[in-house]
């Protein structure tokens, strides 16, 4: 399951910065655009490191995989719920050219999307820690 949901993590997740990048984005969409990146990167070598059983070759983490994991969870739902948050204000400050007629280029479905995928992002990270909490409080000490 948590392969599964890291698989749908990276998916998501690249969706999110695929679809800001495609639009002419400004101010405090960089910060939302530095958090998919970042998180996206972080989630694809975790990943792999888990897929692999590599994560003992981690200093200091490797012993900890579980809490690590968790932690990362965590970290990218808490900074996925400011990014989706910054893609719902950047939605309505440019909802108005959400016209029919309107035909100088916008950005509106490009955030509106971002928003979507933000907001599925944070949920899947969310259910991940959930399940690593659950896993953690069980006493078990591998991801695997």
């Amino acid at each position: 399951p948590l392969g599964v949901l890291r698989l749908l993590q990276l998916l998501a997740g690249a969706a999110f910065w695929v679809t800001i990048t495609t639009s002419k984005y400004q101010g405090p969409v960089h910060f939302a655009l530095f958090v998919s990146v970042l998180f996206w990167l972080l989630t694809l070598a975790l990943y792999f490191l888990t897929l692999l059983g590599k994560h003992e070759l981690v200093p200091l983490l490797g012993a900890r995989w579980l809490a690590v994991n968790v932690a990362h969870d965590l970290l990218a739902a808490a900074l996925y719920g400011a990014a989706t948050g910054i893609m719902v204000d950047q939605t309505q400050s440019h909802s108005y050219c959400n016209l029919k007629d309107y035909s100088l280029p916008c950005a509106y479905h490009a955030f509106l999307a971002a928003s979507v995928c933000g907001g599925l992002c944070l949920c899947l990270y969310l259910l991940s820690a959930l399940g690593g909490c659950y896993r953690r409080c069980r006493g078990e000490r591998e991801v695997v």
